[in-house]
């Protein structure tokens, strides 16, 4: 453009232009008296050169806006989530102890898998007299026993289970677990030495002692305290963690790994349901709490347990094993147990009741005369 206005000032005789006019002040009646001398060609390119000038830097800045968003979008989809690595080498794995953490506060409602949690929590039976249950002893539940007879007890079993795929398991003598890889959610710790490693009932038995199972016949009881039917009812922590937990319930106890709340609060859910365990006021609160802000979660739902009431058991006394136990009475010897059975004596439990010595215990799950 600054070329036409150059030639329409320069051209002799040009009665449109005088000397004292500027560029700015060409007239459009000058302007039109150029373009009617001006050859086709001429007029397609003063019009379109411009807009192909124009259309390419907006072009161009459009492409860049367009590629910085694509660059924004790939960075957050490429976060990677948290998730426990593998141990490195090391020959004295660190412990620690986590301190009780406060129930978090709701903040958003429960979506996905946790709605389930939610709906099993509210199946739950309320107790808010719990420590009238008295009569606990740890006996009662007989940990831990070689339920399947292959000379492993519970404990051996769950170290084999949960440690780390394609890291050698070594036992001494018939199955005394000493290495292996085992992780700690509790505390997000892995270890390599057994010793440092507990099986922890999630459901302490204390808690389930108080929660239900003083009315469990003995049987019941000892199929809790060994439970390898759902795998989240005995986990393999540091032991500085199970004895930090105790026989805590999740209203006065969290793990030290925040990471693992969500699954902590479901499983605490799914052991008692399968068990048709009560929870107390402050229990159902802080469980409710925590699935509150829960959506995915890799927690199985189990099975119902088998659970045998024992129509004579009573609140507040020490639960009897078989026939005369706790009353300083031993039963005479019937020599088997078919003829124990058959006088109205049996179960005994090992541990508990000094008959089960009389007895052998053929599928070594610590009772006999059943």
């Amino acid at each position: 453009m600054h070329d036409v206005v150059s030639s329409l000032q320069t051209s002799p005789g040009n009665r449109c232009v005088s000397e004292n006019m500027s560029r700015v002040q060409v007239s459009l009646e000058c302007m039109g008296s150029w373009w009617d001398k001006q050859t086709n060609a001429a007029r397609i390119a003063v019009v379109f050169v411009p807009l192909f000038v124009v259309g390419g830097i907006y072009s161009a800045g459009l492409a860049g806006l367009i590629t910085g968003q694509s660059a924004s979008t790939t960075s957050a989809s490429l976060e990677p989530s948290v998730r426990p690595s593998a141990p490195k080498s090391s020959s004295s794995p660190s412990t620690r102890t986590p301190s009780p953490t406060p129930t978090p506060t709701a903040t958003s409602a429960a979506t996905g898998d946790a709605l389930t949690f939610v709906a099993m929590l509210a199946e739950l039976p309320a107790d808010d007299s719990p420590d009238a249950h008295t009569g606990y002893e740890r006996d009662l539940f007989n940990a831990w026993i070689d339920a399947n007879g292959d000379g492993c007890d519970t404990r051996a079993e769950v170290l084999k289970t949960e440690s780390l795929p394609g890291v050698p398991v070594t036992k001494r003598n018939t199955c005394t677990i000493e290495t292996g890889s085992w992780y700690s959610a509790y505390d997000a710790v892995w270890f390599t030495d057994a010793s440092d490693v507990d099986i922890d009932h999630f459901v302490p038995l204390k808690e389930a002692w108080v929660s239900g199972a003083w009315q469990w016949k003995p049987q019941t009881r000892v199929a809790f305290g060994n439970d390898l039917g759902y795998a989240a009812s005995l986990i393999a922590v540091s032991a500085s963690s199970n004895r930090s937990k105790s026989d805590q319930d999740p209203a006065e106890w969290l793990p030290a790994n925040t990471g693992y709340y969500c699954d902590y609060a479901a499983t605490w859910v799914a052991v008692k349901w399968r068990w048709n365990l009560s929870v107390d006021a402050p229990e159902r609160s802080a469980l409710g709490n925590l699935l509150s802000g829960c959506s995915t979660l890799t927690v199985v739902v189990p099975e119902r347990a088998s659970i045998a009431i024992d129509p004579n058991a009573i609140s507040g006394t020490p639960a009897n094993g078989g026939n005369g136990s706790g009353d300083g009475v031993v039963d005479q010897d019937f020599g088997t147990c078919k003829n124990a059975k058959a006088n109205g004596y049996g179960p005994y439990i090992s541990g508990v009741d000094p008959e089960y010595n009389f007895y052998r215990d053929g599928d070594g799950d610590g009772m006999v005369c059943e």
